[in-house]
Parts: C-alpha cells; sequence; structure tokens
C-alpha cells in the first residue's frame, strides 16, 4: 500500500496516473508507471542530490536515458541591408512645368522692370560645325529676374544649332562665349527692353532686334502669346525670330491659309490664318 502522505506528495498528471491504476481492475496488486512530471527510482545518494541541486539553481542538466540530444540551433543569418530611400522627384513651384524649368525660369513672376543691369551668363562651348561660318554668341540676363542664366543660355544654344533653325542649309553654326560676339541674346524686363529697343517702340510687350542684340522680352519669355498653344515652340520662335533679324531677315507675311507661319512673320501680332512656327526651316530633318 502507499501511504496517503506519499499521495499527498504526487501532484500534476504523475498523481493523477497513480489513483486512476488505484481505482482500476485489480487494485490490490499496485503497478507504479512513470510520467512526464515523476519519475518513481530509488533514494538518490548525497552526491546525485548534490547534482540535482545544481541542475535545478542554474547548472546544465544532463539528457534523460534514451533521449535524443537537441540539434544544435543554426547559426543567425545576417540582416539584410537597408533599403534605398526611394527616389523623391523634385516639386516645382505653382503653375510652372517642366518647360518652363528647361527654358531657365525659377518663378513665374513678371516684374515691370527689374535691377537694370545686365550679367553675362559664364561660360562658352564650341559650335557643332567649325568648318563653315561661326557666329559667337553671347547670353546675358537681366539683373532681379527670377531666371537660372545656365539653363536659358542652354535653350537659347539648344534651338540656334538645332538642324530646323538658321544652320540648316549651312548659313552657320552657332558657339557660345563669355566674350567679344557677334550676336548678344538678352532676356530682359519689358522697361529694360522698351530702352534697349528705341527708337523702335515695344510699348511693353514686343521684342526686338537692335544694335547687335537679340532683346527678349521676359514677360513674353514666361507666359507666351494666345497665337500659340505651345509655349516652347513660342520660346523657339522668339529666339529665332529676332536672331534672324541680326543675320539679315526682314518680315514678311502669312503665305496663305493653312500653311505653315514663316519664322519672320510677326507671329507675336497674329498667326493667323497661317499655322504657329518657331523654325527658319521646320521641314528640315532632325536627328
Amino acid at each position: 500500500m502507499i501511504a496517503a502522505g506519499a499521495l499527498a506528495l504526487m501532484g500534476g498528471t504523475g498523481a493523477a496516473a497513480l489513483v486512476d491504476t488505484l481505482a482500476g481492475p485489480g487494485a490490490g496488486a499496485l503497478v507504479v508507471a512513470p510520467t512526464d512530471a515523476v519519475e518513481m527510482q530509488r533514494p538518490a545518494s548525497g552526491g546525485e542530490a548534490a547534482s540535482r541541486t545544481e541542475s535545478a539553481t542554474g547548472g546544465v542538466p544532463s539528457p534523460s536515458p534514451g533521449l535524443p540530444l537537441p540539434e544544435p540551433a543554426a547559426p543567425a543569418l545576417p540582416a539584410p541591408p537597408p533599403a534605398a530611400p526611394a527616389e523623391v522627384e523634385p516639386t516645382l513651384p505653382d503653375g510652372m512645368t517642366p518647360a518652363d524649368v528647361a527654358a531657365g525660369l525659377l518663378t513665374l513672376a513678371m516684374p515691370a522692370s527689374a535691377g537694370g543691369d545686365l550679367a553675362v551668363v559664364p561660360g562658352s562651348e564650341p559650335a557643332p560645325q567649325p568648318d563653315g561660318r561661326v557666329v559667337r554668341v553671347r547670353v546675358e540676363v537681366e539683373a532681379g529676374l527670377d531666371v537660372e542664366g545656365a539653363a536659358f543660355a542652354r535653350m537659347v544654344m539648344d534651338t540656334l544649332n538645332d538642324p530646323r533653325s538658321w544652320g540648316a542649309e549651312g548659313e552657320a553654326s552657332f558657339a557660345r562665349t563669355d566674350g567679344d560676339a557677334e550676336v548678344r541674346v538678352v532676356l530682359a524686363a519689358p522697361a529694360k527692353v522698351d530702352e534697349m529697343c528705341a527708337p523702335l517702340r515695344t510699348a511693353g510687350i514686343y521684342s526686338c532686334a537692335s544694335g547687335g542684340a537679340a532683346v527678349l522680352n521676359h514677360m513674353r519669355w514666361v507666359q507666351g502669346t494666345e497665337e500659340f498653344a505651345d509655349l516652347t515652340q513660342y520660346r523657339q520662335y522668339l529666339v529665332n525670330h529676332e536672331v534672324g533679324h541680326l543675320l539679315g531677315r526682314r518680315h514678311v507675311g502669312c503665305p496663305g491659309a493653312g500653311q505653315v507661319a514663316p519664322v519672320m512673320q510677326q507671329q507675336t501680332v497674329q498667326v493667323a490664318p497661317c499655322l504657329p512656327n518657331g523654325w527658319p526651316f521646320p521641314d528640315a530633318p532632325v536627328g
């Protein structure tokens, strides 16, 4: 028989297993089965008791007989590198387009007058076709305008050296300089344009060619004209038209309804009944 005191020492599933055994058939024969909570063994010797006490207080426990050894832990994999931050496109000022930025505009402000002094855009580049006639061009911007000079100069030179521009028939190739030049391309506020173009009457709204300079009205460069739906096309027209005067070209009229307007037509004033056009040779192959 197992004393009641011994039963009291057995807790959990071990006690339950023992009670089930006692209650079953043949209760006179006691069969005790080991469980996961209680192991019925002989009393431990002093050394074994010390060893078990050490395991219970932080030592390394010995594996149970007959159980497989635990597999060693797999080495930790290195953490993946952090993902590259997503590129954020620059935000344009209100109302502006990428074409405005390419034209050198920093804002759409259109002052009637600015600083009055002209600043030469520094830098130079060779003519793409140096074997023929080379025209040196200096680009200038009136101080006080919200214009990035380098971008404005880039558009001027890209326009003049486009295959559809004045070099299409081998007449000229254009090189940029910040020194002496045959042609100056100036971007100025309306008041400065009127001053530079006198005695021509530009009335604060037109551009001109005068004294070796193609003087472009900043107000027109920003807002264009109702005659053109495409601002880039109008800006190309403005450069080609005024530089055309410096190359000896004079005004012409629209040749007929529905035809492409000649670049020397005064398209800022009126394009109809022609179609708007920014190039001296619009049918020249490109590329």
